[in-house]
């Protein structure tokens, strides 16, 4: 038995739907990965480390002299729907009131997103639709967290120590909060997964 033809008129407002949905799709996968345009604009954009935190008043490992080299940023490509996180390693022996330990935390997450921003944004584009999940960690003294940080970058991970500008609670200099990532969750866990929660 053969099947009846769809109006002309049907069809083609069929087609033009199928097309249009086939373009937002390839428009926004291209958007998710990047492509060769994201590695273009890094070359372009990219900035010597000194001029990232000109303007902050703490002071992060970037403008240390002992600060550990970065990996290769770039090479971190989080799957499709992988659940990617930020953890922030807070040093508990410091006796940081918890205003603090916010405000050192918020002055991790923009050292690792102004960083990753140049570096990977198509791994930031990726945390951010992804809910931009942040987890506060116990951390027991400077010397972990310099371990931590180590570790962290020699598996490309971004990994940024602050350190605080001494103006309240701590000495100036004082390193307080290690903030690892945004990256796959367990990639991070390979650097914090014993760590407990804050």
């Amino acid at each position: 038995m053969a099947r009846p033809s769809l109006p002309l008129s049907t069809q083609a407002g069929t087609l033009a739907a199928i097309s249009a949905a086939s373009l937002f799709v390839g428009y926004y996968l291209g958007k998710l990965y990047g492509g060769t345009s994201v590695k273009g604009k890094e070359k372009v954009s990219e900035e010597p480390k000194e001029t990232l935190a000109e303007n902050d008043e703490e002071v992060d490992s970037e403008e240390e002299e002992e600060s550990l080299a970065d990996g290769d940023l770039s090479a971190i490509k989080p799957g499709f729907l992988e659940p990617c996180k930020m953890v922030f390693v807070v040093r508990t022996d410091l006796g940081m009131t918890p205003g603090k330990i916010a405000a050192q935390c918020g002055h991790a997450t923009l050292a690792c997103y102004k960083t990753l921003v140049k570096k990977n944004p198509g791994l930031v584009s990726h945390w951010e639709r992804t809910g931009q999940a942040k987890i506060a960690l116990k951390g027991t003294s400077e010397d972990q967290l310099i371990e931590l940080e180590a570790i962290a970058k020699s598996l490309n991970l971004c990994a940024r120590s602050i350190h605080d500008a001494g103006h309240t609670q701590v000495e100036a200099g004082t390193r307080t909060v290690l903030a690892i990532g945004p990256a796959p969750v367990p990639l991070v866990n390979e650097v914090t997964g014993k760590l407990r929660l804050l």
